[in-house]
């Protein structure tokens, strides 16, 4: 379809296109929910920065996702739940960024990256008429366009790989190799993802694990992914790490790595940490920014396109 031209066009555009979506959860017996926008605690995250609000005295976060929230629901026996949320990130602003956005986020137990393919290649179907998914490592991907193998280079290969491309590091943006990770995801590798059909990225080195599970096979690659659509992230997710003591250690992870690039160190989510106990399950959990979705199907160049308000305008 191309861009909705008038207010009315673009929301119902929007609202099909949520309703499609709905539509293959529902099927799939997930049940939808919603979670605190506002609450004391928020996952820290190394790159993310989160709205603070001081309220009767105290500390609360507008939520950069509803990651902790729902984890804390898997825990208490939801089972699958999906979540249209509004999520806030401080300093985003673009054609495909905002302060406010619209996440699509699920969380399916007892499921690894397989079943999140099949799901994965359902959604882009339904929201995009997209047929079959791709899927290439990071190893493979690395080496193709960036001519890096990222589980084996050293910082000098990081710096010869960039500059032989021409990609430099930010003015005072450090010099590392997660650094260098997603300077060349960003100008080499995602750019040429997903150009024919949608493409899933998986097999990250454990340097980017996130909260994704280690591959017991090889616990140098992490059991991660990111879906890319005509070079566009669209989604992110992973097997979940359901240790209490993993969990907190790639938290002070990444408050020191927070602390390195000049901003605040964030508190422990408590209440998240409990609740990765015995009673949370394993499975996949996966994010995916909705607003993209919209413009891609649309056919638009910006997320202000097929939303009523945006941050420059609410």
């Amino acid at each position: 379809m191309s861009r909705p031209i008038t207010i009315r066009q673009m929301l119902e555009f929007r609202a099909a296109v949520r309703g499609r979506l709905r539509g293959v959860f529902d099927g799939l017996g997930f049940i939808e929910v919603d979670t605190p926008v506002l609450s004391t605690e928020v996952l820290p995250e190394a790159q993310i920065d989160p709205i603070m609000v001081e309220l009767d005295g105290r500390s609360r976060y507008l939520q950069t996702s509803p990651e902790a929230l729902m984890k804390r629901l898997l825990a208490k026996g939801s089972g699958s739940i999906y979540q249209f949320a509004r999520s806030f990130r401080a300093g985003e602003r673009g054609d495909r960024h905002d302060v406010e956005f619209v996440l699509l986020e699920w969380y399916a137990p007892d499921t690894g990256l397989d079943e999140a393919a099949v799901l994965l290649d359902r959604l882009c179907a339904a929201a995009i008429g997209t047929d079959g998914i791709d899927r290439i490592g990071c190893r493979e991907a690395f080496l193709e366009f960036a001519g890096i193998d990222p589980f084996q280079a050293r910082i000098d290969d990081w710096r010869a790989a960039g500059g032989r491309q021409g990609v430099r590091p930010p003015e005072g943006g450090g010099d590392s190799v997660e650094l260098w990770f997603e300077l060349l995801l960003g100008e080499l590798v995602s750019p040429r993802l997903g150009q024919k059909r949608p493409c899933m990225l998986e097999a990250w080195p454990a340097s980017q694990a996130a909260f994704a599970r280690l591959d017991p096979a090889d616990p140098r690659v992490a059991r991660r992914f990111e879906l890319f659509v005509a070079g566009v992230e669209l989604a992110n997710g992973w097997e979940e790490e359901t240790s209490r003591d993993v969990l907190r250690e790639r938290i002070a992870a990444a408050n020191r790595t927070r602390l390195a690039d000049g901003r605040n160190s964030l508190p422990l989510p408590q209440r998240l940490i409990e609740a990765h106990g015995e009673t949370m399950p394993e499975g996949v959990g996966a994010a995916l920014g909705f607003d993209r979705l919209v413009m891609l199907a649309a056919g638009a160049s910006s997320i202000d396109a097929v939303r009523g308000f945006s941050s420059r305008d609410a």
